[in-house]
């Protein structure tokens, strides 16, 4: 399995009486290399974290190593109460509590789920940079290298659209999404 910490079917922290009232998740940002740590520690303390790695095989002298990583590098999830963070904040290896202003910012279950699907699922997954729809992006690497144009998904396919303004025409073009950085 490609992760360390799962989600468990019944919270920890609580019996099954209290699965109707669930904490959602929050994206707690952690020291740099101090993901384990806080995630260790917030189990410890009776808590749900969930720190999802992949794995990164390397060659070192004709022998394969596999080792893993967290997913999001700096940040682990947690259900908790957004009243009562104190035991969070003051948790070893523990910045602070994404959200707005003041207010922790919950994360849907659906993305959580998403990603743990797709660690489960025994499909290559690494991370990548953010990259939305309609963003323009630039290509990094390949014959494309140094071209700009707009993000477009279609399907299973990511395409970048090229457009000359002046004949306000544009082409598409199947691009690997890792080959794209935003601008």
């Amino acid at each position: 399995m490609s992760t360390e910490f799962s989600i468990p079917k019944i919270p920890l922290s609580m019996g099954p009486d209290a699965l109707v009232d669930r904490f959602p998740w929050y994206g707690i940002r952690t020291r740099p290399n101090h993901e384990r740590v806080a995630a260790t520690v917030l189990r410890g303390k009776g808590y749900e974290p969930y720190l999802p790695v992949y794995s990164l095989y390397r060659r070192r002298a004709k022998v394969s190593v596999e080792s893993q990583h967290p997913l999001f590098p700096g940040y682990v999830f947690c259900r908790f109460d957004a009243n009562k963070r104190l035991p969070i904040l003051t948790t070893s290896g523990v910045i602070s509590v994404l959200g707005f202003g003041n207010e922790p910012a919950p994360i849907p279950d659906e993305e959580i789920e998403a990603v743990s699907a797709a660690l489960c699922s025994g499909l290559p997954a690494v991370p990548c940079a953010y990259l939305r729809e309609g963003q323009r992006v630039r290509v990094t690497q390949g014959s494309l290298l140094g071209v700009e144009g707009i993000l477009l998904k279609q399907k299973n396919q990511v395409r970048m659209v090229i457009s000359v303004t002046m004949l306000q025409r544009s082409i598409s073009v199947e691009i690997d999404s890792d080959w794209l950085a935003s601008i």
